[in-house]
């Protein structure tokens, strides 16, 4: 597998796990009680954006270490999905 195809899988994988993991330990200024003047009362009140940024770059390496494993295992093939309908033959 090209390690331009490694980085790019990687990529979308960082972003959809740091979706996944963005919700997690928060809480709202109103349920602390320490709302800030100006700003929306459901905006969080810590949101630890690196040690969120941290945890979703090691989820991602996992998965895409799997991904690359089962890939380079020959259990998945990547030509396979591009031709899958037809949209691209061969």
């Amino acid at each position: 597998m090209p390690l331009t195809t490694l980085a790019a899988v990687f990529f979308v994988v960082w972003w959809v796990v740091l979706f996944a993991v963005l919700p997690f330990g928060i809480r709202s200024q109103h349920e602390t009680g320490d709302i800030a003047p100006g700003t929306d009362p459901g905006a969080p009140s810590a949101p630890r954006l690196a040690a969120k940024a941290g945890w979703t770059t090691l989820v991602a390496l996992v998965v895409t270490g799997t991904f690359y494993a089962v890939s380079a295992a020959g259990l998945i093939d990547l030509e396979r999905f591009v031709t899958l309908w037809g949209l691209f033959p061969r």
